[in-house]
């Protein structure tokens, strides 16, 4: 066989490489990742803002979609068809901005990892010097301060989210004991490496993913800090409510606590408490109705009707627990229709083996150890703890 046969039936087996893309970018130097959510309209902008500011450098960006329903997804995936630098990943039944960042960095394998939403209100020109200040071996954390200059003002926070935001800087200061005047910013930069060894450690639900990487990390970290305008959105909607209060408290107990319980488990303990109060107020209005019932009909309440009044405050309270826990403790597994009610149906059945666990409990503690706020502790303890772990695992 001659030499030039041999060579077309080698070249012959050698798969032919897609049309239209390029080889990706050798040794990428930073990977930007931005987590979506309903962003499609943005996302093209993002990424000629990334090309123009980054030109010369090796990069690649990761866009972690949580499954948009207006097809961020697929308006990414056309830009990566002919885009080497753009990738994306599509997250399926997971929803959580610190989820998306935590899949967006561990799925990179740039030395330097940056952090920037997709709704074009961080200032993308910073990321040069971001980058700058990492390589140079000054910092193991930049991040992009709103509030470094005191005369700074957030172009794109309305006067409440900025005073909600300024608040919960103060708090996030007092946990993490470290001078940082931003610690709850989205933007932000580090060593690739910073979060692959405390990624176990990070929280998934939630906004505050920057807070959570500090307050997690075994060491204090040197961390600098550039000032930028936060600006106004382009177009899309924000993703921030009520809900991202709880998460960050939640949040900042369970570090207050050494990461012992976890953010999920505060909340559900939260909720419960105020399951709580949602019993006595509905046990004092069924019992008020019950005593203006008995007094129309001439008759003597009775310890039964006491008790239906109470059954009833504890269907009450469990379905408020129920529907609180879905709305915020379980935000990124929320039940929708059907799966609603059948989890209601579940949440109930399980806390019911939880209330007759707490009297188990409760009178076997009061046999050996006769103190009654001991006994009524330890069998509500028991009870929650079996509410959390078996309905996180049976209903969510």
């Amino acid at each position: 066989m001659s030499r030039a046969s041999s060579a077309r039936e080698q070249a012959a087996v050698v798969p032919a490489e897609p049309v239209g893309q390029a080889a990706p970018a050798p040794d990428c130097i930073l990977t930007v990742i931005v987590p979506t959510f309903n962003e499609r309209a943005n996302v093209a902008r993002v990424v000629e803002r990334l090309h123009a500011v980054l030109d010369g450098l090796a990069w690649r960006v990761i866009f972690v979609d949580d499954d948009s329903p207006d097809g961020t997804a697929e308006a990414v995936k056309q830009i990566a068809a002919t885009d080497p630098r753009v990738q994306c990943i599509r997250r399926v039944r997971r929803r959580g901005l610190a989820g998306a960042v935590v899949e967006g960095v561990l799925a990179s394998a740039s030395p330097y990892v940056g952090v920037i939403d997709g709704d074009l209100q961080h200032d993308e020109t910073l990321l040069p010097k971001m980058l700058e200040v990492l390589r140079s071996g000054q910092a193991d954390l930049v991040i992009a301060s709103r509030y470094i200059d005191a005369t700074e003002v957030a172009e794109g926070l309305s006067p409440m989210r900025s005073l909600g935001s300024r608040f919960a800087n103060w708090l996030g200061r007092l946990v993490l004991r470290q001078d940082v005047s931003d610690p709850v910013s989205g933007f932000f930069m580090a060593r690739r490496e910073l979060v692959d060894r405390v990624a176990p450690r990070l929280a998934t639900e939630g906004f505050k993913i920057l807070f959570d990487l500090i307050a997690s990390q075994p060491e204090p970290l040197r961390i600098a800090e550039l000032p930028y305008s936060f600006r106004e959105r382009e177009a899309g909607g924000s993703k921030l409510d009520n809900r991202v209060v709880v998460d960050y408290l939640g949040l900042l107990l369970s570090k207050l606590s050494g990461g012992i319980v976890p953010t999920r488990a505060l909340l559900f303990g939260l909720v419960g408490g105020s399951g709580l109060v949602v019993q006595l107020v509905a046990l004092k209005a069924f019992l008020t109705i019950e005593t203006a019932l008995t007094q129309a009909q001439h008759v003597q309440a009775t310890n039964a009707q006491f008790t239906l009044a109470q059954f009833g405050a504890s269907v009450v309270a469990m379905t408020s627990n129920y529907l609180i826990n879905n709305e915020i403790t379980y935000r990124d597994r929320r039940q929708r229709g059907l799966k609603l009610l059948l989890g209601y149906m579940k949440f109930c059945a399980l806390c019911s083996i939880g209330l007759a666990a707490n009297l188990a409990v409760s009178s076997m503690i009061f046999q050996y150890v006769p103190v009654w706020w001991l006994a009524g502790v330890s069998g509500a303890l028991f009870a929650a703890l079996w509410n959390y772990v078996s309905t996180a695992a049976a209903v969510w």
